[in-house]
């Protein structure tokens, strides 16, 4: 299986741990393919290898014009691009922590391969921990924290996730690629903690003068609810003070939309609709157990100094 794996670089960081995504069928708010590729970007990873793609992509389906084929862009009869998939895999250093940063096509067939060469990676270089992402659509407010579920390879590991504000999943139907991944990270005593957020998407299809249905494409507070909770399990510090702007402004340009969608078809109550979503929503916000201690301890002693301060000084 090692053939179908290429690294050019084995990191030497004494932790490293792993987040991956997948251009796929889990997709919800570019969560899976999105999120990863941001991450890419802003920590400057570079690329160290890859698992190979000749075996694990179909050409065509009989009956299909371009549903699984390669796109190729010609320029005066000159192959200017040809995009074919493939699965990369970038490193970083972050607060003495080493960061792989897989990002990857599901695959169409071969998935036992596929998944038994991406755990290869993981146990050569020796990863502590993967985190698989993941986004599934719902109907759900749009400006409130991301509902975030949540499974896991060992059952050790259940303790650790219920502290972090998250679902434990019970879902049952077909596997997506990271899930397939982690029953076999599972079997071979590999630690794999998936998060699929829960991204905003409605269905107006009954009426005909609008768009049948409004979704997120890029949905920057689903990446946000769970890079808290990755920095928080991982001690990684990474700084989302960009993503927290990028929510911000996310929550802006939907409400302007919803304002105009609400003038041209109010007999569509749009803005109710939203408004009963939001209402009846019980939103799980990120409040990991010690930042709570900690800030409860500063209150206690802030006071505390007031109060000597005053004892001191009646005035």
């Amino acid at each position: 299986m090692s053939d179908a794996v290429k690294i050019r670089e084995h990191p030497k960081a004494e932790e490293i741990y792993m987040i991956a995504g997948w251009r796929q069928w889990a997709d919800a708010g570019s969560t899976s393919s999105g999120l990863p590729q941001y991450l890419i970007e802003q920590t400057g990873a570079r690329k160290i290898g890859s698992i190979q793609s000749d075996d694990f992509y179909l050409f065509q389906i009989p009956g299909t014009h371009d549903l699984v084929r390669p796109v190729v862009k010609f320029d005066q009869g000159y192959p200017e691009s040809l995009e074919t998939q493939h699965n990369d895999l970038y490193y970083a250093e972050h607060n003495q922590h080493g960061l792989l940063i897989f990002l990857g096509d599901e695959p169409q067939m071969g998935i036992e391969r596929y998944a038994q060469a991406f755990l290869h990676i993981a146990s050569t270089l020796g990863v502590k921990r993967i985190i698989g992402l993941g986004g599934v659509y719902g109907e759900l407010p749009y400006n409130k924290d991301r509902m975030i579920s949540s499974t896991y390879s060992l059952p050790e590991l259940k303790e650790e996730l219920q502290a972090i504000a998250v679902n434990l999943s019970d879902y049952h139907g077909g596997a997506s690629v990271g899930s397939y991944i982690c029953r076999r990270a599972g079997e071979q005593g590999i630690e794999y903690v998936s998060f699929y957020a829960f991204v905003p998407a409605y269905d107006f299809s009954s009426v005909s003068q609008v768009a049948n249905s409004i979704r997120i494409e890029n949905d920057f507070m689903a990446w946000l609810g769970i890079m808290q909770r990755i920095n928080h399990m991982l001690q990684l510090e990474l700084d989302l003070t960009d993503l927290e702007d990028k929510s911000k402004e996310l929550i802006e340009l939907f409400d302007s939309k919803i304002e105009e969608l609400d003038g041209e078809a109010p007999q569509l109550g749009v803005r109710d609709y939203l408004n009963r979503l939001s209402e009846e929503f019980v939103a799980t916000p990120f409040t990991p157990l010690d930042d709570v201690w900690e800030e409860e301890l500063r209150r206690l002693f802030g006071q505390s100094d007031a109060d000597d301060r005053r004892d001191r000084d009646p005035e």
